[in-house]
């Protein structure tokens, strides 16, 4: 199954089912967040609740999608306490990077950092079912206010040196009444974020990082397949300027999604009820590692058979929020 959120034409929410091109409402009920606050109240599954709560009036899908008036679809009233997050370095990656460890594997004081994260991630990052396994590369991306929806372009403040897509498949999770995360499903993700800033120094990811995201269209509900193969693209003027395939799923991973979970979900400021995270679990596919430098106007298209409908965003700069020595005293 696989559930949207989308606006009426008045602005109003509603859930919705996909089926064959049309989206059938969810009734009785106006966001997954709650949707899913209701199952875990239920002790049922995300689906069992859509089945309780029944379906109704369809809309076109195809149409929902052109007039943006598809939202991301797990979110939270109040953005502040939505948290959006990811790992690093979990991904398998190409055969070079892999070569790259396996000549240096003999003397680990001979690598780079990332290159030893990923190694122990290739030793120890799927251990057994109930064990903690190495922890990954994490980072803060934001709250919800940096969050855009499906068709609308990530903003590109003044001081980004870069805009760089990152295809990535996302975790998507509400907190229940009992301080427990629960997993609603995936979405496929563009984790945008400023790859020439990173690059100059790596202790400047913590800013690269600091940009719009998406994921969506749609949340694909119940376990990720164990292979993924999908294809992440840019377009300018409406041609193609750049074209790769992007791989996912535990086979594709040196990180369980079970381990990469626990490294998240261990800190207690993580699990308070009622918040929303929404978690990228990396990739290995960049258009700026074959030298692609995007620019306004172009176009992010990140396709995955297996979640529906691509995600699509542009780029739009806009003006700085704020200026040097702007600080006010009291």
């Amino acid at each position: 199954m696989r559930l949207v959120q989308f606006e009426l034409s008045n602005g109003e929410r509603r859930v919705g089912v996909v089926e064959a091109g049309l989206v059938r409402e969810v009734q009785d009920v106006r966001t997954v967040r709650d949707l899913a606050l209701a199952a875990i109240e239920a002790g049922a599954s995300l689906e069992q609740q859509v089945q309780g709560f029944g379906l109704g009036i369809s809309h076109d899908y195809a149409e929902l999608l052109t007039q943006r008036r598809i939202l991301p679809p797990l979110d939270h009233p109040d953005p502040a306490h939505m948290l959006v997050s990811g790992t690093g370095l979990t991904h398998l990656g190409s055969a070079s990077a892999r070569d790259k460890m396996h000549q240096q594997s003999g003397d680990e004081t001979a690598m780079t950092d990332t290159m030893r994260i990923f190694k122990w991630g290739v030793e120890g990052g799927k251990p057994a079912a109930d064990e903690a396994g190495v922890q990954p590369e994490w980072f803060y991306k934001g709250d919800g206010s940096i969050v855009v929806r499906p068709g609308q372009p990530f903003a590109l403040p003044p001081f980004a040196e870069d805009a760089g897509e990152e295809p990535e498949i996302a975790g998507l999770y509400v907190v229940g009444h009992d301080g427990k995360p629960y997993r609603l499903g995936f979405a496929v993700g563009n984790e945008f974020s400023d790859h020439v800033m990173e690059r100059k120094n790596y202790l400047y990811l913590a800013h690269s990082k600091l940009r719009s995201c998406s994921y969506g269209p749609e949340l694909r509900i119940g376990e990720l397949p164990q292979h993924l193969a999908g294809t992440s693209r840019i377009l300018r003027d409406g041609e193609v300027l750049w074209q790769n395939e992007f791989l996912s799923g535990e086979a594709n991973m040196c990180h369980s999604l079970a381990n990469l979970e626990f490294h998240h979900f261990k800190y207690s400021q993580f699990l308070r009820p009622g918040d929303v995270h929404i978690h990228f679990f990396g990739t290995a596919t960049l258009s700026f590692a074959d030298g692609i430098r995007t620019q306004p106007g172009d176009v992010f298209e990140i396709t995955q058979a297996e979640f529906g409908a691509p995600l699509i965003n542009g780029i739009a700069p806009v003006a700085a929020s704020f200026q040097p020595g702007s600080v006010g005293t009291l």
